[in-house]
């Protein structure tokens, strides 16, 4: 299976095969632009949790087989961590996201918070083309991925094809 099997020519999502596998298999390329490789090993790591039996949601699986590589779950009250993971994510395509301060500053941090932060992300990941997403988790956590911004509409259409709460990092409140 190629990235490009599954998109439109362009880049639209392809509704032909309405499977979860499919989805999942689009949401992994979407998610991973320009790495195929590690698309290809998520997906495999998500069809071996699926054939062990785990009835996670869809997105919930994702969630653990991209975890701080392809995206993020951080505890809401965990500012550094939450920091941690988008530079890592950032650092994918080699930028730096301006936090706007020193994030190794306590003082940074005590007046900062999740939504914040991921404004500034969002903002500083825009100006490079890619746009921040979270999702509604069951927890008390925040969860997201970057795409090409190019990719926003095939995104937006994917998540409700997933039945994924997706909304843009810049709009956590």
């Amino acid at each position: 299976m190629s990235m490009h099997d599954d998109d439109g020519e362009d880049g639209s999502f392809d509704d032909e095969d309405d499977s979860v596998e499919a989805r999942v298999w689009q949401l992994l390329c979407l998610i991973n632009p320009g790495d195929e490789e590690t698309a290809l090993g998520q997906f495999g790591a998500w069809r071996d949790a699926v054939e062990d039996g785990d009835t996670t949601e869809p997105v919930e699986l994702v969630a653990r087989v991209i975890d701080w590589r392809s995206g993020f779950m951080v505890d809401a009250g965990d500012l550094r961590s939450l920091i941690q993971a988008l530079d890592e994510l950032g650092a994918r395509w080699n930028l730096a996201i301006d936090w706007g301060g020193d994030v190794d500053d306590d003082d940074f941090l005590d007046d900062a918070d999740a939504a914040s932060l991921l404004g500034m992300a969002y903002d500083s990941l825009a100006e490079s083309g890619y746009t921040l997403w979270t999702w509604e988790t069951e927890t008390d956590s925040h969860a997201g991925w970057v795409t090409l911004t190019r990719d926003n509409e095939p995104m937006r259409e994917l998540a409700t094809a997933l039945h994924i709460n997706l909304r843009l990092g810049c709009d956590v409140g």
